[in-house]
């Protein structure tokens, strides 16, 4: 009875560790390894083993910015099962990245965290840090930024927010293509599974007393949303940065 307590309060409990094939992962591609379960001091029923795929995200509270945990998405790996006491187990799992999986570029960070649920006990949990590449199409569209339209990637977070919980921002200083009409540049992605949106926040830099005045008042910013549809993505690099270009120069 006194072990049973124990492992109730998190002493001498059973352990888990996930272990993972890659931690190098790209959306939308397979995600495979197995969870080590090792018994504690007592037997143990486990009700359900959980993958869940988390992220931090910074938000505003009380003019004060705090970074919270995020969960992406969960996964519920094998059936209920009982761990002996010292038993070692091994839970193999296979599925697929979501698309909308953020890739860890700048403060972004992205892992999983491994849950186990037990009656009447803590949930022994267990964390494993990933990188994430961008999907393809996020890619193509970063590239024709970058590479094509001149832009600078300054900073990458992922910010809170009210609308859609939480949205992953890329700020961007103008270059050549650019320079002298804009402030900034900042791109929100929505991933789909055949097509990614996206929402820009054009910042024009100020000419003249009206432009003054507009930055002044916090009139100098536009919000645009664009999408890129697969096939539109395997037009190439080209084709998806005259798109951006066209829809950015409506507001400089």
């Amino acid at each position: 009875m006194l072990k049973k307590w124990l492992a109730s309060v998190g002493i001498g409990s059973a352990k888990v560790d996930t272990q993972l094939d890659n931690d190098r992962l790209v959306p939308g591609e397979e995600v495979s390894g197995k969870i080590v379960i090792e018994g504690g001091s007592t037997e143990q029923q486990v009700d359900q083993l959980n993958l869940f795929l988390m992220t931090e995200a910074v938000r505003e509270v009380n003019d004060r910015k705090v970074h919270e945990d995020v969960k992406l998405d969960s996964f519920a790996v094998g059936d209920s099962f009982t761990i002996g006491e010292g038993e070692s187990k091994e839970i193999d799992f296979s599925f697929t990245l979501p698309v909308h999986t953020p890739p860890t570029i700048g403060k972004t960070s992205v892992w999983f965290q491994t849950g186990m649920d037990v009656p009447n006990a803590i949930d022994p949990k267990d964390k494993d840090f990933i990188n994430v590449e961008p999907h393809r199409n996020m890619n193509t569209v970063l590239e024709a930024l970058t590479n094509e339209l001149g832009f600078r990637m300054r900073k990458v977070e992922m910010e809170y927010s009210k609308r859609h919980r939480y949205v992953q921002e890329f700020e961007f200083m103008p270059g050549s293509d650019f320079h002298g009409d804009l402030d900034e540049l900042e791109a929100m992605f929505f991933m789909k599974e055949d097509r990614v949106e996206l929402i820009l926040q054009v910042d024009r830099r100020a000419k003249g007393l009206g432009g003054l005045l507009s930055e002044a008042l916090d009139m100098d910013e536009d919000f645009v949303s664009v999408s890129f549809t697969d096939s539109e993505i395997n037009q190439g690099v080209h084709s998806v940065a005259d798109k951006l270009r066209t829809t950015i120069q409506q507001f400089t």
